[in-house]
């Protein structure tokens, strides 16, 4: 990390003072003779000089915090720190004198700004020091690195987790100048998600499978999943630009930018950090949609929970728009869920720990889920599974609690051959085409059914006998970028 620091008032010196020592290099570009020769006593690498003057600044900087005393200087250096570095983090403190003009004129050149009132040089530092700067520097460089339209992938079939988090990103991108546009393949099948895409009034674009995106895009994000073809309809050979992801890789990742930190509870975690960092809190349809994934993702703070999801809630929670969560979070229930429970219920078979059924014709796929979710509640049920057929393809899905399976892995394992599956380690789900199956001697719904829970579940059960477990978590990864010195 190489960080720079033009202009040493107050909150200059403090900034200073806080990085001396800490890895990587440290630069001070200060017109005040008097503290510069301090610094270099300090061993600091400090140099009188003009800091409007950009022949003064070094060749390199990957962060550059502005903190004269001037709000009218600190915006001129400002620009000229922008100009000299385009892919360096920027943070400025605005000045002991900033009007609302000065703000803004140095909020569109910063990624962030310090306000004088109440501002301390801890507020700068949290942003400015360690991992935090270098994720953030790394994915605007990346962000602004694409030429042309980026398409923010979710993963098939989106939950609200992934929704969220492909709307935030997209709003990251528009912050780097960069054109984006969040998409799926599949359907946003659940009611609660309907809901959550409607009420927010949130744009997503349903790609075509039979139609390459390389045709439109120009390069492409990944959000709450890792790998191209994998859980998405992109082609397995795209490298994409950026990776933001809290579930553990099974395989190696490649990207531009790649942010896997498997003990935070939600991508949408992930998201709320950037989005406070740059200072994009503040828009009350991607807070709601954050807040909502932190809590599905974590089960109201009970799964897989972590401080970061908290401190999150937290940040995003003032900014949501409380009774869209309240509208979302209570939907009707319908004839037909309960009817697909019913029969989910009388027709389920356990093996061990696992629950399979098969509830026959479907006029909608939402229900199965929330009925393999009502499954895990018998006593010693630690998975389930439950799959129905319309349109000439069964639809699966399938839940896990406390079980050390990759259930993603394992649906896909026992179901991709015959179609398409795949999800998380504790949610998952399938389509298969119906295909032979739907011309059974007597055509009759009774008899596809038991055709359809025989091959289903047989694979699912005999899947489950050397199912592939969850990769451990190990917290955070971090990928530089190719070339990078």
């Amino acid at each position: 990390m190489r960080r720079l620091v033009l202009g040493c008032g107050t909150v200059g010196t403090e900034i200073v003072e806080a990085l001396t020592g800490r890895p990587g290099s440290l630069h001070v570009v200060t017109d005040d003779s008097g503290r510069a020769t301090i610094l270099r006593d300090e061993n600091v690498a400090a140099v009188e000089a003009d800091p409007l003057d950009p022949t003064n600044y070094p060749n390199r900087a990957d962060l550059v915090v502005v903190a004269g005393r001037s709000a009218a200087d600190n915006r001129v250096v400002a620009h000229r720190a922008r100009e000299r570095y385009p892919d360096a983090v920027l943070v400025a403190y605005a000045g002991g004198d900033a009007d609302e003009a000065d703000r803004a004129a140095l909020a569109a050149v910063a990624d962030r700004v310090i306000d004088p009132i109440g501002a301390a040089a801890a507020s700068v530092l949290e942003v400015s020091t360690g991992r935090a700067a270098d994720r953030l520097r790394r994915m605007l460089r990346a962000l602004r690195s694409v030429d042309g339209t980026l398409a923010v992938l979710a993963h098939d079939n989106p939950d609200p987790d992934a929704i969220a988090a492909a709307v935030a990103l997209v709003r990251v991108a528009e912050y780097a100048g960069t054109e984006a546009e969040a998409c799926y393949y599949g359907n946003i099948s659940h009611q609660e998600n309907r809901a959550l895409v409607n009420l927010l009034d949130i744009e997503m674009r349903n790609l075509d499978p039979e139609t390459d995106p390389r045709e439109e895009f120009a390069a492409f994000a990944l959000v709450d999943h890792s790998r191209p073809g994998v859980n998405d309809g992109l082609p397995a050979e795209i490298e994409p630009a950026v990776v933001v992801d809290h579930h553990p890789p099974r395989e190696p990742v490649d990207a531009g930018f790649i942010d896997l930190r498997d003990k935070v509870g939600a991508t949408s975690t992930l998201m709320a950090e950037y989005l406070d960092s740059f200072g994009l809190l503040g828009d009350a349809r991607v807070a709601t949609a954050l807040l909502y994934g932190v809590r599905i993702d974590t089960k109201e703070f009970t799964r897989e929970v972590s401080e970061a999801d908290f401190d999150a809630a937290a940040a995003l929670l003032p900014h949501a728009d409380t009774g869209v969560l309240d509208r979302v979070e209570s939907p009707s229930v319908d004839g037909e869920w309960m009817d697909v429970l019913a029969r989910a219920i009388e027709n389920r078979e356990r093996r061990g720990t696992a629950v399979a059924s098969c509830v026959g014709a479907i006029r909608d796929r939402d229900p199965l889920a929330r009925a393999a979710e009502q499954l895990l509640n018998m006593d010693g049920v630690d998975t389930t599974l439950v799959c129905g057929f319309r349109d000439g393809v069964v639809y699966a899905s399938a839940r896990a609690r406390g079980a050390d399976i990759d259930l993603g892995e394992t649906l896909r394992d026992a179901l991709a051959r015959i179609g398409s599956a795949g999800g998380h380690a504790d949610m998952a789900g399938a389509q298969i085409p119906l295909g032979i199956l739907a011309d059974v001697d007597d055509d009759s719904e009774e008899t596809l059914t038991e055709v359809v829970r025989d091959i289903v579940a047989g694979r699912f059960f005999e899947t489950l006998e050397n199912a592939p477990s969850v990769p451990p978590r190990t917290g955070e990864r971090a990928v530089s970028f190719p070339n990078e010195d």
